[in-house]
């Protein structure tokens, strides 16, 4: 799996203006719909919501991945977004978040697509060199460039 292939233009945000918790989760839902990926907005939403729910999926490092898997989702995709101003998440370590990985997975993707995904960014983003080029990152065409090297 090539994560940089869920990744669209159109679901990269440099900056997202920020706001709650819910209306990042929101923005960067649009995107996932303009790029095609999700075909029913809200049903996508209310999964994504639910999860941050049973805990935060701040991890740390000033990087959350909310994720949801739902019907409204058409294919497996990913959206990032550096936010304007750091945003409370009730991370793992208390801080603040600056950074955003979203993943949309289908519900009818059986198995653990939306895993696989989680653990990929995870692994990279452990690493404060590649925190550091995506703060950096000028266009999303260099966002994809970044995550191709995952």
């Amino acid at each position: 799996m090539n994560i940089h292939d869920l990744l669209s233009k159109d679901s990269i945000f440099l900056p997202l203006e920020s706001g709650s918790r819910e209306e990042i989760i929101r923005k960067m839902a649009d995107g996932l719909q303009a790029s095609g990926s999700v075909n029913d907005l809200e049903q996508y939403v209310q999964a994504v919501l639910a999860r941050e729910q049973q805990s935060s999926t701040g991890i740390g490092f000033g990087v959350a991945i909310p994720h949801g898997k739902s019907a409204g989702v058409k294919k497996a995709s990913l959206s990032f977004a550096r936010l304007s101003e750091p945003a409370d998440w009730e991370s793992l370590d208390d801080q603040p978040v600056s950074m955003v990985f979203m993943i949309a997975v289908p519900a009818e993707n059986v198995g653990n697509e939306h895993l696989k995904i989680l653990v990929a960014l995870s692994r990279k983003l452990i690493h404060e060199e590649f925190r550091q080029q995506l703060l950096n990152a000028k266009s999303e065409d260099e966002v994809i460039e970044i995550v191709k090297n995952i």
